[in-house]
């Protein structure tokens, strides 16, 4: 019979809660980068300005995260291929 601790299941559930409760406590700080210069753009501008930033970061965070996605579906579809011959 295996101890407590050599059971993966029970580390990887002990390991995702520690992760969760450090999430949840972490200050607002983390989640938002304050850059001065951004912010004071941002402040100073018209609406106009403000939905073209909006915009420009949409523009610049799809393209990595559907690169992201796809290598991950890539190497979920081929996990198998290098023990099968």
């Amino acid at each position: 019979m295996k101890s407590r601790l050599e059971n993966p299941r029970w580390l990887r559930r002990c390991i995702l809660s520690l992760g969760g409760l450090m999430l949840l406590f972490a200050p607002l700080t983390i989640y938002a980068q304050s850059c001065a210069l951004c912010y004071t753009q941002a402040a100073s501008s018209t609406t106009r300005f403000i939905q073209a930033l909006r915009s420009g970061i949409l523009i610049l965070m799809i393209p990595p995260m559907c690169l992201s996605i796809a290598v991950t579906l890539i190497a979920y579809k081929r996990r198998n291929r290098f023990y099968q011959h």
